[in-house]
């Protein structure tokens, strides 16, 4: 990530904490589907990424491009999306999607947890190879993927993760649907101000046990932790880690394999 785009995510993410109204779906699908029409045309991509052209020019556009088929509150966050300066077209896609699903995040009642529901799903994909190749095929016509989309989950999500996984099937670019999935729940949980930790064990850990390892972590890395659990019996014993980047891996099959690796140099 250049240093125009780190600096336009935080210009453009200021705009939406400072927006001061009350975030409805509706904005959040609004940027969303702003980001495909963007994303489909070459000539209207180049124009709102030219840096060389003026912020004002580029919010007028966007003003008489999406002016009719957005929430007023998306269209104000689109306008402060295009005006910053992005290091390349990619960059100006995955701000408006970042936008997007911050957006929705706000948009969700207290009780519902968009991180779990996209991790629920994603482990259904993932265990079902028909399933994910329907949703990744570069085959599929966006279309029919919203539409299995929606024939999966209507009525078992909440509206805010239906439009999510709505949008992200239909504007994969380039990435597979478990990172589409796992990107989009970072996103969610770092604008609750938290971030989110996959625990993979043999078994099902005792709670008293998994409470002292979320506490510790939570210490460790200064934030509250979104905990998933995922039991694998291929790890054998101990447990995995991963948050972001980092992974700790203390699970006996990892310490087998570096004993292996050892014995046989």
């Amino acid at each position: 990530m250049g240093s125009a785009t780190r600096e336009a995510l935080a210009s453009s993410r200021s705009a939406l904490s400072g927006s001061g109204a009350t975030i409805d779906l509706a904005t959040g699908e609004s940027l969303f589907s702003a980001g495909r029409v963007v994303g489909a045309s070459s000539q209207l991509l180049s124009a709102l990424a030219d840096p060389a052209a003026s912020a004002a020019a580029k919010v007028t556009l966007v003003t008489a491009v999406f002016g009719n088929t957005v929430t007023p509150q998306a269209l104000e966050l689109l306008g402060s999306v295009v005006a910053e300066r992005w290091s390349n077209h990619g960059d100006l896609l995955a701000g408006i999607e970042d936008l997007g699903l911050r957006a929705t995040a706000l948009s969700a009642p207290v009780e519902v947890s968009i991180g779990a529901e996209l991790f629920s799903f994603g482990t259904a994909v993932s265990s079902d190879a028909e399933l994910e190749l329907a949703l990744a095929s570069k085959l599929g016509r966006p279309s029919a993927k919203a539409g299995l989309v929606e024939k999966l989950l209507a009525d078992k999500v909440s509206g805010q993760t239906l439009a999510i996984v709505r949008h992200l099937v239909q504007q994969p670019r380039g990435r597979r649907i478990g990172e589409l999935l796992r990107h989009a729940a970072a996103v969610v949980a770092d604008q609750a101000g938290t971030s989110i930790a996959t625990i993979t064990s043999a078994g099902a850990l005792a709670p008293a046990q998994l409470d002292r390892l979320t506490t510790s972590l939570s210490e460790r890395y200064g934030r509250k932790l979104s905990i998933n659990l995922v039991i694998d019996p291929a790890v054998l014993g101990g447990v995995r880690i991963q948050i972001g980047d980092d992974v700790i891996d203390g699970s006996i099959a990892t310490r087998l394999a570096d004993l292996r690796l050892q014995l046989a140099r």
